[in-house]
């Protein structure tokens, strides 16, 4: 099992401990309600360092992502951020990543924790250019300092002009005394915020003065559970559960970042599927009658025919009610449409909506 920078200082603090993507992670701290309705009202922070970083560099570096990537990363330009993924040669997805151009030739491409061997794998046998690639996974910590009150929380600790910060861009600078630390508009709550990477050496002296800085705020330590929740409403996909090496982006709704304007790995496959339209699509649903719907649980019509199955589930801390994510046969993905999530042999009543839940 892996540690964090951080995992000292959670455990300190109190922090429920679980083993996740093979880390000693926190998945909460006061419970996963409160720590909720703080990122979701004022500010909270993750230590989020099992994500994977690679750096890939050289004049064939954008080459190789743009053969790798669905999305079209020549549109990129210098602190500007890309969501994609790495579709597999059947179909599916190896996973889905951000790619940050640090200039013309450097980039730094963000991965899942559980797949970081996987990915550095799968782009490798694409590699045939000479890209000199570097993992700096281990070397690297990442907070996500998010919330409507992050930006007055972190203010005070660069010059950098957060309030400014176009969404998907980043900018390194000092912060918090430190030189060289990446401060990015991202984020995976749907709340605002940012994404800061730096080196291991400095992430007690990070967290403590944004700890210190956010104190105003009401500022709080937010787990991996909190961080489901909050993505989960906003109709994000997590790996693993939502996509994976068996669904399609188009099948993902993600054809926003499936651009046929290049070649890419299974581009003719997945044009092809697209021109033909998909036979089942990930929808978000909420519960009528009440149950909370899990992963794996089987979807059904009224007839209590198989059509699909929950990928996402969860008793919303925000809305208050039950809701989730699934495939379901294309035929039922049209919001409004009536479909049964099966929970302990009963048929539950739920209604399928538009992301993000309201």
């Amino acid at each position: 099992m892996k540690n964090t920078a951080l995992t000292s200082k959670h455990i300190e603090l109190g922090a429920k401990m679980v083993p996740f993507a093979g880390y000693n992670m926190p998945v909460q701290y006061e419970g996963i309600n409160a720590e909720h309705a703080t990122v979701r009202n004022s500010v909270g922070v993750f230590d989020v360092s099992h994500m994977g970083e690679f750096i890939l560099k050289g004049p064939k570096a954008l080459d190789l992502i743009q053969r790798v990537c669905s999305n079209d990363a020549s549109k990129l330009y210098d602190g500007k951020i890309q969501y994609s993924c790495l579709p597999n040669e059947n179909g599916g997805i190896v996973d889905d990543l951000l790619i940050y151009r640090i200039d013309e030739l450097t980039y730094m491409l963000v991965v899942n924790a559980s797949n970081i061997e996987k990915d550095w794998n799968w782009i490798s046998k694409f590699n045939t250019e000479g890209v000199e690639m570097k993992n700096i996974s281990d070397q690297t910590s990442l907070l996500a300092i998010q919330g409507p009150n992050s930006t007055k929380a972190l203010q005070s600790l660069t010059d950098i002009d957060l309030a400014n910060m176009e969404y998907y861009s980043f900018k390194k600078g000092k912060f918090a005394g430190i030189d060289n630390v990446l401060i990015s508009a991202t984020g995976y709550t749907g709340a605002g915020g940012f994404e800061i990477y730096f080196e291991n050496g400095h992430a007690e002296t990070i967290w403590n003065a944004v700890f210190e800085a956010g104190k105003e705020f009401g500022i709080k330590p937010i787990g991996l559970g909190a961080r489901d929740t909050l993505r989960l409403e906003m109709g994000f996909c997590l790996y693993g559960n939502d996509i994976d090496d068996t669904t399609s982006p188009l099948e993902a709704g993600l054809g926003w970042i499936t651009k046929f304007t290049k070649k890419f790995t299974n581009s003719e496959a997945l044009l092809a599927e697209k021109e033909a339209g998909v036979k089942r699509k990930l929808i978000g649903f909420e519960m009528i009658e009440r149950g909370i719907p899990r992963h794996g649980y089987k979807i059904v019509d009224q007839n209590g025919v198989e059509i699909g199955v929950v990928t996402s589930g969860t008793q919303s801390p925000s809305l208050q009610k039950a809701i989730g994510m699934g495939y379901v046969e294309s035929s039922f993905a049209k919001e409004g449409n009536e479909i049964f999530i099966l929970i302990r042999d009963s048929k539950i009543k739920a209604s399928v909506v538009k992301f993000p839940f309201k």
